[in-house]
């Protein structure tokens, strides 16, 4: 049973994320990710574990320098009281770059996820994206500056991803080579990125969700898992397949919409490189899914089929057509 002040936190992380959401002034959005900040560090402490504090530590000085990053920003941004102004003045447009990096300096999380516990991670993967890509809407324009760090993430995924042993640090890795696919569909449409995000969350919470039922954080404890029930090796190898965009699985659909979008805005050279480098992540899934199948092992009597609740079955059989379903409705609307 959930802990009553872990429940005040949560609600307060919620108002904090619906805050930014429909805020109309630059303050209250401020204020709601920093209600963020503080509801989410009490949830990641743990009095057991000296390495969810570390990560904690970590988290809090890097979102506290860019929540001071960001105020600098506006409070320069708002200090100009012509339009014209605004739109041509260099220093103006340089604020509103440093603004967007610290934005996309409070969406990753690749140095501090290690030590939390699969809960956590499932909050810092999905939840605390959304108020910060909001933000990112109202100064998606910048193509130049946006182009660098689509770039920059989907290189920093791909390559940093591929020797990681621990769970946690390739869903990390993964996630940042989704916030680039994220940012290119934000570029030219909101209502992809929508719709991507939505997948992107599907999915992810389907493997923290098996993750989390079989106390699994490594790649060792995840073989020993795979090999010990068909049932899990199966949704394991569809749902990471699904993540890394592998056709049919439903994680392709979204990211086909997306280079679609891109191609038609001339963005061909953005489209090269996401593709070239979600490869290499998809190799390290493949390898993942790869070794369960060639590696043999006695299979034991572990029956964890009642640990999956019909809900869980239902995300998984979504995973599993939803590429179908989608395209159907894709091309009848």
């Amino acid at each position: 049973m959930i802990k009553f002040y872990k429940l005040v936190f949560i609600i307060s992380m919620i108002s904090g994320t619906l805050i930014t959401i429909l805020s109309y002034s630059w303050m209250s959005m401020w204020m709601g990710l920093e209600i963020n900040l503080l509801s989410i560090i009490p949830l990641l402490s743990s009095d057991k574990n000296s390495y969810s504090n570390e990560s904690t530590l970590k988290y809090f000085i890097t979102q506290t320098l860019a929540s001071t990053i960001l105020m600098f920003s506006i409070i320069t941004t708002l200090n100009l009281l012509n339009l014209n102004e605004y739109i041509n003045n260099d220093f103006n447009y340089y604020s509103i770059l440093i603004m967007n990096s610290s934005i996309l300096t409070k969406m990753g999380a690749a140095p501090i996820m290690e030590g939390l516990n699969w809960m956590n991670c499932l909050i810092m993967l999905t939840w605390l994206k959304i108020a910060p890509f909001v933000i990112l809407m109202m100064n998606s324009k910048m193509t130049l500056f946006l182009s660098l760090i689509i770039i920059s993430s989907s290189m920093i995924s791909g390559i940093l991803g591929i020797n990681q042993i621990s769970l946690r640090k390739i869903l990390t890795y993964s996630s940042i080579n989704h916030i680039a696919w994220m940012i290119g569909s934000l570029m030219n449409s909101q209502l992809i990125w929508l719709f991507y995000f939505i997948i992107y969350s599907i999915i992810t919470i389907n493997i923290i969700y098996m993750m989390k039922i079989l106390n699994i954080y490594y790649l060792k404890q995840l073989y020993n898992s795979m090999n010990s029930n068909k049932m899990f090796n199966m949704f394991f190898i569809m749902n990471f397949l699904s993540l890394g965009g592998l056709p049919p699985f439903l994680g392709f659909f979204p990211k086909w919409m997306t280079i679609m979008n891109l191609v038609q805005n001339n963005f061909y050279m953005i489209s090269v490189i996401l593709i070239m480098f979600t490869l290499i992540t998809l190799f390290f899934y493949l390898r993942l899914t790869f070794s369960t199948l060639t590696l043999s092992f006695n299979e034991t009597p572990i029956i964890l089929q009642n640990k999956f609740n019909f809900s869980f079955l239902m995300f998984n059989f979504l995973s599993l057509t939803g590429m179908i379903f989608s395209t159907i409705l894709f091309n009848f609307f």
